[in-house]
Formats: C-alpha cells, structure tokens, sequence
C-alpha cells in the first residue's frame, strides 16, 4: 500500500506517481514469480487525483495483480463517493476490488454497503470494528445491513449465530465493555415496547433470531401495556387471564407513577400478585414507605376503575 493522494506525496513518502507506479509494477512482477497472490493498494484513495488512480490500477491490472485495494485512510468518504469511484474502476480493471473504510465520520458501513453495489468483491472488516482511531467497518454492522436487503443469500453463507460468541471473545480480550446500541449484540439492538407483540415485523427488519439473538420487551415502566406484562409472565412460567393481566399491570403503572421501577420490581409485582390471586389474600406487593403505599392505594383505584371501565 502507497499513499497516492497529493499530501500523502507530499508529507509521507515524497514521490511522484510514474515513480510509484513503476516500482509497483516491478515488485508485483516479483511476487508473482514466486507464485504468490499479489494485492496493490493505494492510501487515502478518496483524496488522490481520479486520474493519477485509474493510470495506477489500470497499470497494475495489466501485469496480473490479483486484487486492487482502495482505502479511505481518513474516513473523509461519502456514500456517494464510493459508489462513483468503485463503479469507475470496476470498469477499468478485471481483477477483484477490495475497499478499507474508517469510521470517522460516521460512514463505514454505508460505504461498504455501496462499494458491494458498485462491484466491490472484498470488505475489509474488524469484530467490534476495533481499528486506529474510531475504527473501521464493524463485521456485525455490515452482517446487519447485509441481512436487511440479501438475508436469503447471507444467511446461506455466513454463520450468523457466532458474531455474538466473536463479539465476546474479543471484548474479553480487549477489556472492553460491548456498547448497549451494538449491532446486533447490544442490549437495546432487540427492546422494544410491547407494539412488537403483534407483529414483530412491523418494527424490526431484523429477525434477531437469525443471530441467535432473542428481543426483549421493555415492560419495567409507567407506560407499560397489558401484553408486554403478560409476555414478561409468559417468560415467567406464569399463567393469568387477560382481567388478570391488565389487573396486575395496573399495579405496576401505579407504582412506577410515584418512583422509577426496575426489572426486578415489576418481576415481584407479577410474581406476588400471582401468588395473592391463588391464595385470596391481599398482601403488600413491595416493601414501601407509608407515603408511597398511600400514593400506591391511590392510583391503583385509579387505574383500577379504569381496567373496570
């Protein structure tokens, strides 16, 4: 790999293109005759003359290289950008194209995305999208993106199910925590609010289960509903009726209406309103001051009347 852009000329190497392009083809000549597979590279591809590229690739192309690479060293590419430049040099070359995004603005995957429409052959990824600086194209973001538009194709070829155990291993390795919007394995990839219930479809063009993941229905909350409660039962090994489900969601409402609620608060609600309804007795559901349990008695009436209603 060899800068080719005006400033990497400049300030990395100091050379011009003829010269680059004459030892490129001079020591590809020599990798070949020791029967090895030969990729040529140029740096900062994105901020190089278009026609100092195309005289480069064009020249190497010609000798027998194996693949082109084209880097955005900087991560200054756009979408648009690439689609151009791959779709130009799909057309001057017939050796593979390979492409090496960084992430610093944002784009990577995006531009992955288009290089694979323009005639790219080969995406240079990393787990996580570890790299210099912010990275570059995460492998679970472009399975992602891949599987949203192709999911026939890719779930044929790829294992879906282990970007998560890659995920981790690297993570552990690296003393890295994975970000809860990961894609795909971050906690938040598959939460939804309980509108999923009826169709996941409608709010995933993801099927988490292609990757071994599962979704999870946020319920902990004041703005819960009555399906995602009996979803989190379901999972619970608890079975009520509808009326007892909106019941049971009522109290979770009322509380989280006077203090913010954890997963595990709306666990015990379910759980001791279960067991209240097989033994007829009327036990407190949590522990709560007696400020809160008069707050608590208050909008449970209140929501009551309106699960009646």
């Amino acid at each position: 790999m060899i800068g080719t852009s005006s400033l990497m000329r400049q300030h990395s190497h100091g050379k011009d293109i003829e010269y680059i392009k004459k030892t490129a083809i001079e020591v590809i000549n020599f990798v070949k005759s020791q029967g090895i597979e030969v990729r040529f590279s140029t740096e900062d591809s994105f901020r190089s003359d278009l026609v100092d590229l195309l005289s480069i690739y064009s020249a190497v192309d010609q000798v027998g290289v194996n693949r082109v690479g084209v880097a955005d060293t900087i991560g200054c590419a756009s979408p648009r950008q690439v689609y151009e430049l791959i779709r130009v040099l799909r057309g001057v070359v017939s050796c593979d194209i390979e492409t090496h995004f960084h992430d610093d603005a944002g784009c990577a995957i995006a531009n992955a995305y288009c290089a694979l429409e323009a005639g790219a052959t080969h995406i240079d990824t990393s787990v996580l999208g570890i790299g210099e600086r912010n990275g570059i194209t995460p492998l679970g973001g472009l399975m992602a993106r891949m599987v949203a538009t192709h999911p026939e194709y890719v779930k044929s070829k790829y294992r879906l199910d282990k970007i998560k155990d890659i995920e981790d291993l690297v993570a552990e390795a690296v003393e890295i925590n994975i970000p809860f919007n990961n894609y795909i394995t971050g906690f938040c990839a598959f939460t939804h609010k309980a509108a999923i219930l009826n169709d996941p479809s409608t709010y995933e063009i993801i099927n988490p289960a292609d990757f071994g993941m599962t979704r999870y229905v946020h319920f902990a909350s004041r703005l819960t509903g009555w399906n995602a409660i009996r979803s989190r039962a379901q999972q619970l090994n608890i079975s009520m009726t509808d009326k007892q489900y909106k019941e049971c969601t009522a109290k979770i409402k009322a509380l989280a209406d006077i203090r913010p609620i954890a997963i595990d608060d709306a666990d015990s609600i379910i759980r001791a309103y279960y067991r209240n309804i097989q033994s007829g007795e009327d036990n407190p559901l949590l522990e709560l001051t007696a400020d809160e349990a008069a707050q608590l008695a208050a909008k449970e009436k209140e929501l009551g009347e309106v699960v009646t209603a």
